[in-house]
């Protein structure tokens, strides 16, 4: 399948080039993600400026989970194989947890009871865009106000990124495993 936009190519503009040199591991190239809404030097900052990949209220692995689910929800195999390419291996993840996060449920027994509730936080904004009573109490047993807003605000994003990498058809960056790679 043939991406229905094309990146920009290089050279970027000097702010744009800064910006993928700084976000990108040394030697891998920018994501095609990012070269695509290179394209509009507004579109790319704003997205750029909305992401939550910094330290904040969600340890490292709690922000993968979130991540990750929300990722194989929504469809989007590319940036769920770019998340799992760069961050699972720091966040601890074996292949049960990515099984389980594309293919699984929250009660599945690779979680703790804190993960389950990420989980199950991710499921319910999918399914309703909200959270009932029972998810959010679930949640603010383990996370602050601020770490709550985080987590919504994070899902969001990546079922923004969702709709961007599916209706582009980006393809998958070659390094990224798929959602093929932890079926059962």
């Amino acid at each position: 399948m043939e991406a229905r936009i094309s990146p920009a190519e290089a050279p970027y503009s000097p702010e744009t080039a800064e910006k993928l040199e700084k976000i990108m591991p040394p030697g891998i190239p920018p994501l095609t993600l990012f070269t695509t809404l290179a394209r509009d030097g507004r579109l790319f900052r704003r997205f750029m400026g909305g992401g939550l990949l910094d330290p904040g209220h969600l340890t490292l692995r709690q922000r993968e989970i979130v991540i990750l689910r929300v990722c194989a929800l929504s469809g989007s195999e590319y940036e769920w194989g770019v998340h799992v390419a760069f961050f699972a291996e720091k966040a601890g993840f074996e292949a049960a947890h990515l099984r389980s996060l594309t293919h699984g449920a929250a009660t599945d027994d690779c979680w703790s009871d804190d993960e389950r509730h990420l989980i199950a936080a991710c499921d319910a904004l999918h399914a309703r865009c909200t959270l009932d009573d029972g998810v959010w109490d679930g949640l603010r047993q383990t996370h602050s106000p601020e770490g709550v807003m985080e987590i919504l605000m994070l899902a969001g994003f990546y079922r923004t990124v969702g709709y961007l990498t599916n209706v582009l058809r980006l393809p998958c960056e070659a390094y990224a495993p798929g959602f093929a790679d932890y079926r059962d």
